[in-house]
This record gives C-alpha cells, sequence and structure tokens, in this order.
C-alpha cells in the first residue's frame, strides 16, 4: 500500500505550479542537470483567476491538469504558495461528483487511482489528503490489486506513513476503512503476462 500512497503524493505536488501563463517570451536556457527534467504542466479550465499579492491561483470549470503520466479532473483546483515559500493544493469536485486523479507506470504497467470529494497537498508538512468517499486503487496489467476505501486518506511524507480513517463519508460499508493488499507474486504474476504479451 506504501507504492500507492507514494505515486499519490507525487500526483498531488504536481498540483503545485505557478500558471504557466505567467512566463516571460524570452527564452531560457536551463542549467545542465544530472536529474530527471520535471515534465510539463498543462491545465485546462473554463476560467482561471491569478492573484499575484496572495499568490493563488483558482481554476474552475472541467479542469484537466496534465503533468507528465499524471492527469487530475476536477471542479475547481486551488494553489497558493506561502510567505516561507511553502505550497498548498486543494482539488473540489461539484455536488454529486468526484475528484479523480490517475497515475500512469507504463514501465511497470502499473495505473494508481484515486477519487474523493477533495484531495489536498501542504507543503509544509509534506501531508496529502483524499477526503470524502475516498478510494485509491492500484492495478497492474488491467488487475485491481490493492484497495484502501475510507472517510479520509493521509500520506505523511517526513515519515514515509499512511492513515485512513473511517466515518459518516466513508467509501466503505457502515462508514468503516477497507484495505485490500494482494501478495507481491500476484503483482508479480500480472506483470509478467503483460511483458509476454507485449509485441
Amino acid at each position: 500500500m506504501t507504492k500507492i500512497t507514494l505515486a499519490i503524493l507525487a500526483v498531488l505536488t504536481s498540483l503545485l505550479i505557478a500558471p504557466t501563463w505567467a512566463q516571460t517570451s524570452a527564452a531560457v536556457t536551463p542549467p545542465p542537470s544530472t536529474a530527471t527534467a520535471e515534465p510539463d504542466t498543462l491545465i485546462l479550465s473554463d476560467t482561471l483567476h491569478y492573484d499575484d499579492i496572495k499568490k493563488e491561483s483558482t481554476f474552475t470549470g472541467n479542469v484537466i491538469l496534465t503533468r507528465g503520466a499524471m492527469t487530475l479532473r476536477a471542479d475547481t483546483l486551488v494553489t497558493n504558495e506561502d510567505a516561507q515559500g511553502f505550497q498548498y493544493g486543494t482539488a473540489t469536485a461539484d455536488a454529486g461528483k468526484l475528484v479523480h486523479i490517475r497515475q500512469d507506470n507504463p514501465e511497470k504497467f502499473e495505473v494508481i487511482t484515486a477519487s474523493g470529494l477533495l484531495a489536498k497537498y501542504n507543503g509544509q508538512t509534506g501531508d496529502v489528503e483524499v477526503i470524502g468517499q475516498a478510494i485509491i486503487t492500484r492495478t497492474i496489467c488491467g488487475k485491481a490489486l490493492d484497495n484502501i476505501r475510507g472517510q479520509r486518506v493521509i500520506y505523511h511524507e517526513k515519515s514515509s506513513t499512511y492513515e485512513a480513517f473511517g466515518g459518516a463519508g466513508s467509501a466503505a460499508p457502515d462508514g468503516r476503512v477497507r484495505s485490500l493488499a494482494q501478495p507481491r507474486s500476484k503483482a508479480d504474476q500480472a506483470s509478467a503476462e503483460c511483458k509476454a504479451a507485449r509485441p
């Protein structure tokens, strides 16, 4: 289950980009780096409001964020930065809808999906939360292997731990937490089947 929460952390961390339309037209050549370059981020929405004083961007209406192999879909996405430079992000859905996040890892034939009424990232603590009817699923080669359901799932980046809480808004029956983890052998078998089927 740690793979699921690590992937969701990467997904939600990427919500905290500054709006790309604010770039200058001058060509800038980045310094050479041995690290892997960060992927471009594209955000589509019906409207965008940027407040330079608050350092806050609000995207509304059919929001689709794409960053590398990650896609987030929400009705509203708000990103901001505090005076110390810590970044925060909140994605929400309208009534009767959910925020959806998908992270593809083609090398491992793996897909991580998350859904909930709200998704939040706290750059100061490193905590990531999926709140309200929270469901996180890991599939390999199209087979669902791991799944967490609850009212709220939190990943604590600094301690590499996660918590899941039940409650009235849980995606699991009776407001409980439900966690299903398949043996690693099943994941390895599913991955091997996809490798064998690859042309």
